[in-house]
C-alpha cells in the first residue's frame, strides 16, 4: 500500500524577508493568515496577500519570498497534496480540461467564505505542534479540496490531472527561467531530458555550453538590474541567478572589468 506523503504545516517568518528557491514534487495549496508572498516563475510574478489561497503545482520552478507585513510576522498553512489523494478525489468529479486564461500562470484560488473559515479553523491544531497529526492529515486534505472544487472549477485543470513529464520546448524553458540557480541535472529533469541529452540539445539551439550560456545570461541581467533599474549588487545576485554575492563580484568583475558595486555606489 502506498504511504500517504501528505503534510500540512504552519510556518512563519517574524522580523525578515526570505527568498529561497523550490520544486516541488507535489502541488501545493497555500493559505496566507497574515504578511505577503511573492512567487516568481519564468518572468512572471505573483503577488498574494493574507486572505489569499494559492496553488502552486508541482514540478513548477518557483523563486519564493515571504515578508512580514504592517507589524506582523509572515504565516502560512501549507498543504502537500499527494496523487493518490488526487486521485481519490476526482475519480468520480469532473475535472476542467480547456480554460481561457492559463492557470498555471494565475494560481490563485478565487476567495471562499467556506475556505477562509476552513483554514481559520485549523489554526487551532497548530498550538500544540507545527505539522498537523498524521492520523488526520487525509482528511484534512480530502476537505479541503472539496472546498477549493467548490469555490474555483479552475483548480480542477492542474489538480485532476495525472500525466507524465515529457519533452518540453527546451529553448523556450532556458529563455523563461536561466535567472533560477539550478544545477544542470535539475534543469535536465525539468525539460523532460536525461542529464546528457539535455546537453546535446542545447548545443544544438544554442551553439554553446549550458554552462557558459547561463552565466553570460546572469550576467547581463545583473548588469540591466544595476544600471537601468539602479538596484544594489546585493539587490541583484540572488534574482540573477547566482548562489552567492562573492561568486556574482568575482564572475561580473571577470566579465565587464569592474565590480557591481563600482555601479552601485555611482
Amino acid at each position: 500500500m502506498a504511504t500517504n506523503k501528505g503534510r500540512v504545516f504552519l510556518s512563519g517568518t517574524v522580523d525578515k524577508q526570505y527568498t529561497w528557491e523550490h520544486i516541488s514534487p507535489q502541488h501545493i495549496v497555500a493559505f496566507i493568515y497574515s504578511g505577503e508572498m511573492t512567487l516568481t516563475y519564468g518572468k512572471d510574478t505573483l503577488t498574494f496577500v493574507a486572505g489569499d489561497t494559492v496553488l502552486v503545482p508541482k514540478n513548477q520552478l518557483t523563486r519564493v519570498v515571504k515578508s512580514p507585513m504592517n507589524g506582523e510576522p509572515f504565516k502560512v498553512v501549507t498543504m502537500l497534496l499527494p496523487e493518490e489523494d488526487l486521485r481519490k478525489f476526482y475519480l468520480d468529479r469532473p475535472v476542467l480540461e480547456n480554460w481561457d486564461e492559463n492557470i498555471a500562470k494565475q494560481r490563485p484560488v478565487k476567495s471562499h467564505p467556506l475556505l477562509t473559515s476552513f483554514f481559520g479553523s485549523m489554526l487551532s491544531y497548530f498550538d500544540v505542534q507545527d505539522e498537523l497529526p498524521a492520523s488526520i492529515v487525509s482528511i484534512k486534505i480530502q476537505e479541503a479540496l472539496t472546498l477549493i472544487d467548490e469555490a474555483d472549477k479552475r483548480a480542477s485543470s492542474i489538480l485532476g490531472t495525472f500525466s507524465e513529464m515529457g519533452k518540453i520546448d527546451l529553448e523556450k524553458y532556458m529563455e523563461e527561467h536561466y535567472m533560477f540557480n539550478l544545477p544542470l541535472e535539475k534543469f535536465a529533469f525539468l525539460t523532460g531530458r536525461s542529464l546528457t541529452v539535455f546537453k546535446s540539445d542545447f548545443k544544438k539551439i544554442f551553439k554553446t555550453t549550458p554552462g557558459k550560456w547561463l552565466t553570460e545570461k546572469r550576467l547581463n541581467l545583473a548588469y540591466y538590474k544595476l544600471t537601468t533599474k539602479k538596484q544594489k549588487a546585493t539587490e541583484v545576485y540572488l534574482s540573477a541567478g547566482f548562489e552567492n554575492l562573492s561568486h556574482f563580484s568575482f564572475a561580473f568583475k571577470k566579465a565587464f572589468g569592474y565590480s557591481p558595486r563600482s555601479i552601485s555606489s555611482n
